[in-house]
């Protein structure tokens, strides 16, 4: 088998609607491989085939290990991820609030190793095809079957403002628009979601210049980049590339490499 990485779209619209994309992520010849993701306003589960954390917390391959399940919160830091040996693994990516529809009682800010949000079944059944047809018709039928509605009014509105309002947003903005205090704002996403609002904003600013720059406008300076999203001055936007990527604008771009058809955006060390 060679190496894949393949992303791919929930089919079933209630799932579409709190899940982003799924991927498989294959590389059968692998030795040793070490990556670095950053911030996002997505959570995942990420499933491994047959590997456990050793050494420092490198994913590594066991052939006689059961499949190995993490729970990522939204990222605010840097994330630097190893794996060791040949690799087999599927990933769901969950828009924010989406999760949560799915899983409840546990902690969304945290990361959670060797949970079991699948069955063993059903895991070997994704690990027996990397059909993505296949594995689409698998996952979306797993979570329909996990489905239970958390309706959180103030944060489905607070998300929506957030995206539509990234622009010009402010923490008292959206309060106001909410009729709420920031305080009970803070505390229902920190409650439900983990994070505070004021970082959550912060992230999905960065990861929308990402996107810009990457499917959008390529050619795009970082200047007229920085203007586009409403940052103070080219500082500002460099600033925020350091804090959050620990990179300049610059060589945040010139290291990554995009992987699939999506936003799975990494520094993969050479």
């Amino acid at each position: 088998m060679k190496d894949l990485f393949i992303t791919f779209k929930p089919q079933a619209p209630l799932i579409a609607q709190y899940v982003d994309y799924y991927y498989l992520d294959v590389k059968p010849a692998n030795n040793y491989l070490e990556y670095q993701c950053f911030p996002h306003f997505n959570s995942t589960i990420s499933i491994y085939k047959s590997h456990l954390p050793k050494n420092n917390n490198v994913m590594t391959y066991d052939e006689a290990a059961s499949p190995y399940q993490i729970y990522s919160p939204i990222r605010t830091k840097v994330l630097q991820v190893k794996q060791s040996g040949p690799l087999n693994r599927i990933v769901i990516v969950f828009h924010p609030f989406g999760v949560q529809q799915f899983f409840q009682n546990i902690c969304y800010s945290a990361y959670l190793y060797d949970q079991s949000f699948f069955q063993l079944e059903e895991v070997n059944a994704l690990f027996a095809t990397t059909n993505k047809e296949v594995l689409v018709g698998l996952l979306d039928n797993y979570l329909l079957k996990r489905y239970q509605r958390v309706q959180q009014p103030i944060i489905t509105a607070a998300l929506a403002y957030i995206f539509d309002h990234y622009e010009t947003f402010t923490v008292e903005g959206l309060a106001k628009h909410l009729s709420i205090s920031r305080q009970h704002l803070n505390r229902l996403f920190q409650s439900h979601m983990g994070i505070a609002v004021k970082k959550l904003h912060e992230i999905v600013v960065f990861r929308k210049t990402i996107n810009n720059k990457l499917f959008d406008n390529p050619g795009a300076s970082f200047t007229s980049l920085a203007h586009a999203f409403n940052y103070n001055d080219q500082s500002h936007f460099n600033k925020t590339y350091k804090n959050l990527a620990a990179n300049t604008p610059s060589s945040f771009f010139t290291k990554g490499t995009l992987l699939g058809e999506e936003d799975t955006f990494w520094h993969i060390k050479r």
